[in-house]
């Protein structure tokens, strides 16, 4: 699965930072990526960049949010947080106070917080409807399930809407209500002489409405985490890394689910090792059959075939067995599997084998290749 940095390394501070020391770092690290202080080619990656130490300042300046944090790292975030719920609370214009002059305003936090609704003082906005959050998960498989398909049972936590209130968020029996400070609007207007400026409503978080008597089962939330289990169809070939797409697997959100997206971890095998689609083995092979050559039985993933050796055989030399590797997604073919022999010398000869082998000796030339 793909991976996201360590907090303190984005900030640029040791664990034991303060907070003074990573309000400090986020402020010098703000200011490095303000997307209208870089060069037009450089915005959308300082727009990330800025997401990026915007999301560690939100998690590290919380003391709960930073102790679930170095517990467990960002699986402890996930799984008690959705995306935008990770900034909530989080007042950045206190940090940003004194650096208005440099565009640092409602306005910054509106252009790349806009998906997520967040203001910068922590607030949810009033968004647009979209779909729920999308997903993602590990999911380790056997070498055997990768090559030839399988059918797994997986179990995730995702927020569905709570089934007391209906997604509400009130009682039920009880309504939200008009936000009586923007009358439904989900915005004030706060002016300063001719300085006119819009923002959502700080009493209902832009939402337009509040909720007096909040759900008991959802604290108002409207939503609730729950546990799904689904069984997932693993395609036969996919490697390491294969990432698998289940769609409608994901949270709820106002026009529908997201996704599920699932990444392959394959389990190291005791027998067998994975190159593209050929497999790699290693056998011991008799050393007199090495030299007569003959027939042994050898391992593959499915189970045991007899392969020939031919007379005079060295150690590490491989064979290749073809087509008993892994199937090719796109095709009917398969990879083959490579088969390295190590011959094996026995440690210890009876009197008669001690005998035989030194009535060869006087046969051999010393230097015989």
């Amino acid at each position: 699965m793909p991976t996201r940095g360590d907090y303190y390394k984005i900030l640029n501070v040791p664990k034991s930072a303060s907070l003074e020391e990573i309000k400090k770092a986020y402020r010098e690290s703000a200011l490095r990526y303000h997307p209208d202080r870089v060069p037009e080619k450089e915005k959308k990656e300082a727009e990330e960049k800025f997401k990026e130490i915007s999301e560690a300042y939100a998690v590290l300046s919380d003391p709960q949010k930073r102790a679930l944090y170095d517990q467990h790292g960002h699986s402890g975030i996930d799984q008690r947080y959705a995306q935008e719920d990770i900034y909530k609370g989080t007042d950045f214009s206190s940090v940003f106070s004194d650096l208005s002059d440099f565009g640092f305003g409602e306005s910054l936090f509106e252009k790349i917080f806009g998906d997520a609704g967040i203001d910068i003082h922590g607030h949810q906005r009033r968004r647009k409807a979209r779909g729920g959050r999308d997903l993602q998960m590990a999911l380790e498989v056997t070498l055997e399930e990768a090559v030839f398909g399988a059918e797994k049972t997986i179990a995730f936590q995702r927020y569905d809407a709570c089934p007391t209130c209906q997604g509400s968020g009130a009682k039920p029996g009880t309504q939200r209500s008009t936000c009586p400070y923007c009358r439904g609007s989900g915005q004030e207007v706060a002016s300063s002489g001719a300085l006119r400026m819009i923002r959502p409503c700080r009493h209902c978080n832009g939402e337009g409405s509040i909720i007096a008597t909040p759900c008991p089962a959802c604290r108002g939330e409207g939503r609730v985490q729950t546990t799904r289990q689904i069984k997932v169809a693993i395609p036969a070939g996919v490697d390491q890394g294969a990432q698998l797409r289940l769609s409608g697997e994901g949270e709820m959100g106002p026009q529908g689910r997201g996704d599920l997206y699932l990444f392959i971890e394959v389990k190291p095998h005791p027998q067998f090792t994975r190159s593209g689609n050929d497999l790699l083995t290693e056998v011991r092979l008799p050393f007199t059959v090495a030299v007569l050559g003959g027939e042994m039985e050898v391992p593959i993933l499915s189970g045991k075939v007899m392969m020939k050796i031919p007379a005079g055989t060295q150690s590490g030399t491989i064979f290749r067995l073809r087509g008993k590797g892994v199937p090719q997604s796109k095709s009917h073919n398969a990879g083959d599997q490579l088969v390295q022999v190590a011959i094996q010398i026995p440690k210890s000869l009876s009197p008669q084998q001690r005998k035989l082998m030194e009535e060869f000796a006087k046969t051999y030339p010393p230097h015989a290749a």
